[in-house]
C-alpha cells in the first residue's frame, strides 16, 4: 500500500477538521444531546468510515479493504468497552449531563494523540524488528485472559492514580461549570472536572496499550491502523449518550472482546512463526508450516462474535428483568442510577474529593 506523505497530511488535516467542528457545533455550549441528535451523528460517522472502507478496496484492493474494516470492528468493540469505564469515571466523579460532552471530547483527543504515538512507535517496531510480533501476540493472549475476567466494577476515580493527582493539586468540593480551575483565596484550584480529564487520560493510555497491538495483527499498514481508529473513536461521543442505558445490558462484552484479543493473538504469533528470525527458535529459519489466518476469515470471526456477544446480552438481560422483583434494590442498579443524569446540584456530596475536603 503506497501512501504518500501528502495523503498523510490531508488524512491527519481532515481528522483534527472534523474534531474542531465538534467542539464548535456541539461542545462549545454545555447541553445535554438528544436522542435524536445523538443517533443522527453516530449514523453519520458510522456511515463514513464504511465509506471509506470502500473507498481503500476500490483504490488499494480489497485484501486492503478487508484489513480495514476487521481493525474497524475490533477498534470499535474496543472503543465501546472504553465507554463502559468512561460511564463509571463520570459516576464517581457525578459529571453533571450538560458537562460530559465537553470530558468526552477531551478525552477522545487524548485517546486519538496517544493512540498516533503508540502507531508510530508500532510501525517502526514491525519494520526493523519482525519478533516484536510475538510480544504483541503473547501481550494480547494475557489481556484477552485479563478482559475475561474483567467485571468493570473498579473505579478509576479512586485509584491509586487519582489519590496520588489530589495530593500535588488542591481540589475544590465543587463543580464551577466546566471550568478546570478557580482560583479562592488568592491560590488557584483545580475542579473535580480537571479531575475527571485527568482520569479519562489515564484510562485512554491503558486502552491504547490494549487497541494498538490488536489492530496491528491484523494489518501492517500504519495508515489502515490510524484511521480505523480516528474512525472508530469519531462519534464516541455521541454514541455514549445514544447507547448509555443499552451499555448496562452488553453483559457479555468484556467475554466477546477477550475472544477477539485471544484469537488475535493467536494469529499474531503464528505470524511470527511464519516470518521467525530468532535464533533461538527453529535455528532462526522461518516456520513454513505454521498457517497464515486470511483477513476474509479474520473479518468474519469478528464479527461474527461482536454480534454472539451482542444477542446473548441482550437476552440474558431481557430475562433477568422479566423476573419478578423482590422490592429490593440491587447494587448493579444503585451504581447505575447516577449515571443516567445525575443533577449538577448533588455533584457535591458524591465526589471524591469532597471526602477528603469536607
Amino acid at each position: 500500500m503506497n501512501i504518500t506523505p501528502l495523503v498523510w497530511l490531508i488524512t491527519i488535516a481532515v481528522t483534527i477538521a472534523f474534531f474542531v467542528y465538534e467542539f464548535y457545533a456541539h461542545v462549545r455550549k454545555p447541553h445535554e444531546p438528544t436522542i435524536g441528535e445523538s443517533a443522527r451523528w453516530s449514523a453519520f460517522y458510522i456511515g463514513l468510515a464504511l465509506l471509506f472502507g470502500v473507498g481503500i478496496g476500490v483504490v488499494s484492493g480489497w485484501t486492503y479493504g478487508g484489513e480495514y474494516f476487521a481493525g474497524y470492528l475490533t477498534e470499535k468493540a474496543l472503543s465501546i468497552d472504553n465507554l463502559f469505564v468512561f460511564l463509571i469515571i463520570m459516576t464517581g466523579f457525578a459529571v453533571p449531563k450538560i458537562y460530559q460532552q465537553k470530558v468526552l471530547m477531551i478525552g477522545i483527543v487524548i485517546a486519538l494523540i496517544l493512540r498516533g504515538i503508540f502507531i508510530a512507535i508500532g510501525a517502526a517496531l514491525i519494520e526493523n524488528f519482525s519478533w516484536v510480533f510475538y510480544i504483541f501476540g503473547a501481550f494480547l493472549l494475557l489481556l484477552a485472559y485479563q478482559q475475561a475476567r474483567g467485571t468493570h466494577e473498579s473505579n478509576p476515580a479512586n485509584g491509586r492514580f487519582m489519590k496520588f493527582v489530589r495530593r500535588i493539586f488542591p481540589v475544590t468540593d465543587e463543580y464551577h461549570g466546566d471550568r478546570l480551575t478557580v482560583r479562592k483565596n488568592g491560590r488557584r484550584w483545580v475542579t473535580p472536572m480537571f479531575l475527571t480529564i485527568i482520569a479519562i487520560g489515564f484510562v485512554d493510555l491503558v486502552f491504547a496499550l490494549d487497541s494498538i497491538p490488536a489492530i496491528y495483527g491484523l494489518t501492517e499498514e500504519a495508515y489502515i491502523v490510524f484511521t480505523a481508529n480516528a474512525f472508530a473513536l469519531m462519534g464516541l461521543r455521541q454514541l455514549y449518550f445514544l447507547i448509555g442505558g443499552l451499555l448496562e445490558r452488553l453483559v457479555y462484552l468484556a467475554q466477546g472482546l477477550a475472544v477477539i484479543l485471544a484469537f488475535i493473538g493467536v494469529k499474531l504469533v503464528l505470524h511470527a512463526m511464519h516470518v521467525n528470525e530468532l535464533p533461538f527458535i527453529n535455528g532462526g529459519e522461518p516456520m513454513l508450516w505454521a498457517p497464515e489466518i486470511p483477513i476474509w476469515f479474520s473479518l468474519l470471526f469478528i464479527a461474527a462474535t461482536i454480534a454472539v456477544a451482542t444477542v446473548a446480552s441482550l437476552i440474558k438481560t431481557r430475562g433477568d428483568r422479566s423476573r419478578p422483583l423482590t422490592g429490593h434494590a440491587t447494587p448493579d442498579t444503585e451504581a447505575a442510577a447516577p449515571a443516567q443524569g445525575t443533577p449538577a446540584t448533588h455533584a457535591t456530596p458524591t465526589t471524591p474529593d469532597s471526602k477528603e475536603h469536607s
